[in-house]
């Protein structure tokens, strides 16, 4: 079921205890994606938009910066194990959308899943390191990034979202 982009209003301190997937497709088909809880949604260059961080480290990583657009989905609590999953184990190493038994699916060539309560399609914008002259309160440098690895934050306009049928 598609939302207008106007009418979704996300209560984005209610998903902070909720994972998302980030899933971003290459040019040449293959797919990965990775769990993540960090991030918010707001208003940006007169555009709703999101924002993502995904650390440079992760496979994930690469699969988004090959791509123009890549998806958010956000599942209800029945699915935490199966996240938990999918955070532990690199696409690197194995298969893990496949052993996950999510059914991946594509909207306009954006890769997303079917069991998703909300499936949030971005194109990037904006892409910028985090970097630790830019922080203000030292103390989350040594509480978040010990080893110095900060994040790329990626500014992403909200093109389309789907719910999931009731």
């Amino acid at each position: 079921m598609k939302i207008k982009i106007k009418d979704f209003t996300p209560d984005s301190f209610g998903l902070k205890n909720k994972w998302m997937l980030i899933t971003a497709a290459k040019p040449d088909g293959t797919v990965n994606t990775m769990t993540a809880s960090w991030g918010g949604f707001g208003v940006m260059w007169n555009k709703e938009v999101a924002f993502v961080v995904i650390r440079p480290q992760r496979y994930t990583h690469e699969f988004v910066e090959s791509a123009k657009s890549f998806s958010l989905t956000f599942f209800d609590k029945s699915f935490l194990k199966t996240l938990g999953y999918i955070g532990e184990v690199s696409g690197r190493d194995e298969d893990k959308i496949k052993k996950s038994g999510l059914t991946l699916a594509f909207e306009n060539e954006i890769p997303y899943f079917k069991e998703a309560e909300t499936s949030i399609f971005v194109k990037k914008l904006f892409v910028q390191r985090i970097q630790e002259e830019a922080f203000l309160d030292k103390n989350l440098i040594d509480r978040w990034f010990p080893e110095k690895d900060f994040h790329d934050l990626y500014i992403v306009e909200i093109t389309n979202i789907l719910g999931k049928e009731k």
